[in-house]
């Protein structure tokens, strides 16, 4: 009987499920059965992508934004106690999932109660340091002190200078086995007639995934040609809808969004950092705009920016003027690494 490999993750905007896309299949290559556990729209996106493999829904986190940058950190520390015990219920459910599917070994993408201790478990993370301001030192020791409870911590990055997540991704003194497996990413660049003048990608927790997409709408009004906007809520049937220049899509599934990526001339999206490896594996020029009061995607907006990448503003600055100001920047590049998968899954 093949192993099975139980792979959760984190429900917190799309990226999370959407770079264990090609670490599923990865899975079913090299002789595993991957089963998948997550919940929300993390678990639904996945459901889509792999109808043919087991799902199992998991305990939510219940996370939201708060509705002001400023108040970000201040709702996370409100909401800490639900997030212990969401943390507490999901180990619960793993115990038991473990020994009702006869699981072999764990995949986590930051789900930090998603481990077992008789079986080997990886974490997935390109945040060893969890930037918070002042308290960043705590935020890490904490994080790390659920990290240290796996076998091993997959950074997708590489380990060199030359990286995509800077100092978030590294750290001199590591509690586990960390591998840096390079960047991931589901897509592959095409070659293809780059036809769309805008795409607009949004994705995230409510209500700045609702926020932005109200502002954007508003802006594209006086955008002078074709733009196609992906909201970023997977539902049970994709919706297409046609508003002037703009053709708007409830969601994307992965083969639809590789190819209209690559047709598009400018991506407009968060920060979000597998939105980033996304868009480096395709060679996109791109405009940010960070999630307010996230501090990883506003760091990882500004260091693009002060590099010369892409550029980026504030949620509340933007106008569709600011585009224009990607013809001043490089890019994101491609780090055309090879992943040995094999390697990475001889832990299991």
């Amino acid at each position: 009987m093949k192993k099975r490999i139980l792979i959760a993750p984190l429900n917190w905007g799309l990226g999370h499920a959407t770079r264990c896309i090609p670490i599923i299949k990865a899975l079913f290559t090299d002789g595993f059965e991957p089963i998948i556990a997550s919940d929300g729209v993390a678990l639904t996106l996945l459901r889509k992508e792999f109808p043919e493999f087991s799902s199992i829904e998991l305990p939510s986190y219940n996370i939201s934004y708060a509705k002001k940058g400023k108040y970000f950190k201040l709702k996370l520390i409100k909401d800490s106690p639900k997030l212990l015990k969401a943390i507490k219920a999901e180990k619960k459910a793993v115990a038991g999932i473990v020994e009702t599917h006869k699981i072999s070994g764990i995949i986590s993408d930051n789900r930090l109660g998603v481990h077992h201790e008789k079986i080997p478990c990886a974490f997935i993370t390109h945040q060893l340091h969890v930037l918070s301001g002042n308290m960043t030192w705590l935020s890490t020791k904490l994080h790390d002190s659920y990290i240290s409870r796996f076998n091993e911590c997959w950074v997708p990055d590489a380990e060199s200078d030359l990286n995509l997540s800077g100092k978030l991704g590294h750290k001199k003194q590591l509690s586990i086995t960390t591998k840096y497996i390079g960047p991931i990413s589901r897509f592959t660049k095409i070659d293809i007639d780059e036809t769309i003048d805008l795409l607009v990608l949004l994705s995230g927790p409510e209500p700045q995934r609702s926020i932005l997409e109200d502002r954007l709408l508003k802006a594209l009004k006086t955008f002078k040609g074709t733009v196609v906007f992906v909201q970023g809520i997977p539902e049970k049937h994709q919706s297409i809808v046609q508003k002037n220049n703009v053709t708007l899509y409830n969601f994307m599934t992965s083969a639809r969004l590789e190819k209209t990526i690559n047709s598009s001339k400018i991506v407009l999206s968060r920060s979000g950092y597998t939105t980033i490896m996304d868009l480096a594996k395709l060679e996109k020029k791109a405009f940010f705009i960070p999630t307010p009061g996230q501090t990883e995607q506003e760091y990882l907006a500004k260091r693009l920016n002060d590099q010369g990448f892409v550029p980026s503003c504030k949620q509340e600055d933007f106008n569709i003027l600011l585009l224009n100001k990607t013809s001043d920047y490089k890019g994101l590049k491609s780090f055309n690494t090879t992943l040995d998968y094999a390697d990475l899954f001889s832990l299991f």
